[in-house]
């Protein structure tokens, strides 16, 4: 059964840091990617990375490329996101996905079967 944990979120100051980390089971990351979305109140889910242990791709949107880094750790399942200079429109729930072999680009939401629980970040003052 594929199942995704996030964790890792919290409040933060604007130029702060964090990184979420997403613990995947029921799968290999070997065999399908990660994507990190998040969904701000009021708007629809934004994509932001896609990595793909299998091939070693990444693939950052523009709204993430600087200052967003995806890495992975093989041996205990799990993908992270660190987040530098974060700023209040970065709040938002983000979620991580799978679904796909491999990234083509980032994508919709709708490309992707299955999604964590979401981890809250909060950029305040």
């Amino acid at each position: 059964q594929v199942k995704l944990v996030e964790s890792g979120g919290g409040l933060v100051q604007p130029g702060g840091s964090l990184r979420l980390s997403c613990a995947a089971s029921g799968f290999t990351l070997d065999d399908y990617v990660i994507v990190w979305f998040r969904q701000a109140p009021g708007k629809g889910r934004e994509g932001l990375v896609c990595i793909s242990t299998g091939d070693g791709t990444i693939y950052y949107e523009t709204s993430a490329n600087g200052r967003f880094t995806a890495s992975r750790d093989k041996a205990k399942n799990t993908v992270f996101l660190q987040m530098n200079s974060l700023n209040v429109d970065d709040t938002a729930v983000y979620y991580c996905g799978t679904g796909l072999k491999l990234c083509v680009g980032v994508g919709d939401a709708s490309w992707y079967d299955y999604w964590g629980q979401g981890t809250q970040v909060t950029v305040s003052s």
